[in-house]
């Protein structure tokens, strides 16, 4: 294994004290906790965002806190969900007269820490509510959960409950709108080459050269099949059939697409999916209206790359269009 790493056991810690001492002006760091938070938080004329999941996937969840997006993020190991007690301390920290929303990916390891943490904080009178995001269609049930998994399409939902928090809506009408952008939002992914967990030292599963993995999930979870490499056109229509028909989208549509990179996919390898994909689209009769290419929610190093639709209306499409300020992006 060949990774800028110290002491395997300090890999979450040392990556979450180098981005809060980045961003001294915005982020404020809580070693005890993994907590990274809005500097100056929380705002008592706004709801509270909070997200955890394990890590590995950056920029997700850390590197999107900031002004439209999350209020912190308290994030466990790698592919870890966080302790039960990190989620509730964070809760406490960052409870707002307005309340608090809970986002959490459908893993179970995710569910039973912030259902826990949210029955503790509001026995102590927090106001608090949790909104679970699911849009992966690869398969229905997976190793780490019950039900589909919460992939990249987390982003969509994390930008418009956030941009919808700093024009102060109440906490009731953010989980209205999570779930609204959530019941619209489908993905797909695939994987080329596994990823290699700092503290395991070694590939978590295996690829032959010339096999890919149909439906991964962002752990290295198994999808639907072991397939042979194709061509990039061809691997976009295997995603692209996979999302448009799920839902399924349908001529007169205007989308959100993303082509969001796994880890170890270089950015031009992405454009050359998005291509094939937003012509795809027009041909059947699909606008695409926002677009999106680049590392959203990855899996470590891992080659692959993930397709995210979304069904535009002109309430998400203008809560996705507000402006967001986070640490290495500007939305």
């Amino acid at each position: 294994m060949k990774k800028f790493v110290n002491d395997p056991k300090m890999y979450v810690p040392d990556m979450l004290k180098g981005l809060a001492l980045a961003n001294p002006d915005t982020l404020r760091y809580v070693p005890k906790y993994n907590l990274i938070m809005r500097a100056g938080g929380p705002n008592p004329n706004k709801v509270s965002i909070i997200q955890g999941s394990g890590s590995g996937h950056e920029p997700a969840h850390v590197m999107t806190v900031g002004k439209g997006m999350l209020d912190a993020a308290c994030p466990g190991d790698v592919f870890a969900a966080p302790p039960m007690d990190y989620v509730y301390e964070t809760t406490k920290l960052m409870a707002s007269p307005k309340g608090v929303l809970l986002l959490v990916n459908n893993y179970t390891g995710d569910r039973m820490a912030f259902e826990m943490a949210q029955e503790m904080a509001e026995s102590d009178g927090i106001t608090v509510k949790t909104l679970f995001i699911d849009d992966d269609v690869a398969v229905q049930d997976s190793t780490w959960t019950v039900g589909r998994r919460g992939v990249a399409g987390n982003f969509f939902v994390m930008k418009a409950v956030g941009a919808a928090s700093e024009a102060g809506a109440s906490l009731d009408e953010l989980v209205r709108i999570g779930e609204k952008v959530d019941s619209v939002t489908r993905t797909m992914g695939i994987a080329l080459t596994s990823c290699t967990p700092p503290a395991k030292g070694s590939p978590l599963f295996d690829l032959g050269e010339d096999e890919i993995e149909v439906g991964v999930g962002i752990h290295g979870e198994p999808g639907r099949r072991r397939a042979k490499l194709t061509t990039a056109d061809e691997m976009t229509d295997e995603m692209l059939d996979a999302v448009v028909n799920d839902l399924p989208f349908v001529a007169g549509d205007r989308v959100a697409l993303m082509i969001n990179g796994l880890g170890g996919t270089p950015i031009s390898e992405l454009y050359i999916l998005y291509g094939h994909a937003h012509d795809e689209l027009t041909r059947r009769g699909i606008t695409v209206g926002r677009s999106y290419v680049g590392e959203y929610c990855t899996s470590l190093d891992m080659a692959g790359a993930s397709l995210t639709l979304v069904r535009l209306d002109d309430e998400i499409e203008g809560l996705l269009a507000a402006p967001a300020e986070i640490a290495a992006h500007v939305f």
